[in-house]
């Protein structure tokens, strides 16, 4: 659902500088990834290094439309991070929810947390 929200951005927002925001949860039982981050030895650098993956796909989907895009990694609570830098921009495209059932219970409490959080608009692509 973030690259539908990355694609809804690039198409109706074509002059807008847009930063991709990759936010790496607090370690807990219900984020794996997470959890093996705090693992890491230097636990931003290998935050920096999963959210790779996720910029160069941003990154040429914007390529695409002739955009480029700003990039950055936050880390805790994904709705947190989100609204800690909400007033930096001015407006918020979220997906509505992940994949898996857990992003969809997790994720998709993120998506309500901001819009109903935020000091800005917040638009909600499914």
């Amino acid at each position: 659902m973030a690259q539908h929200a990355l694609e809804y951005a690039l198409e109706n927002h074509p002059d807008a500088d847009i930063t991709v925001l990759h936010v790496v949860g607090e370690p807990s039982p219900w984020w794996g990834e997470a959890t093996s981050l705090a693992l890491e030895e230097d636990f931003e650098e290998a935050a920096e290094e999963r959210a790779k993956g996720v910029f160069d796909d941003a990154r040429d989907l914007a390529a695409e439309h002739g955009v480029e895009v700003t990039t950055e990694v936050q880390l805790g609570h994904p709705a947190r991070a989100i609204l800690n830098r909400a007033d930096d921009f001015d407006a918020v495209v979220i997906g509505s929810h992940g994949g898996s059932l857990v992003d969809q219970l997790v994720v998709g409490n993120v998506a309500q947390k901001v819009f109903r959080n935020s000091p800005i608009p917040v638009i909600v692509v499914r």
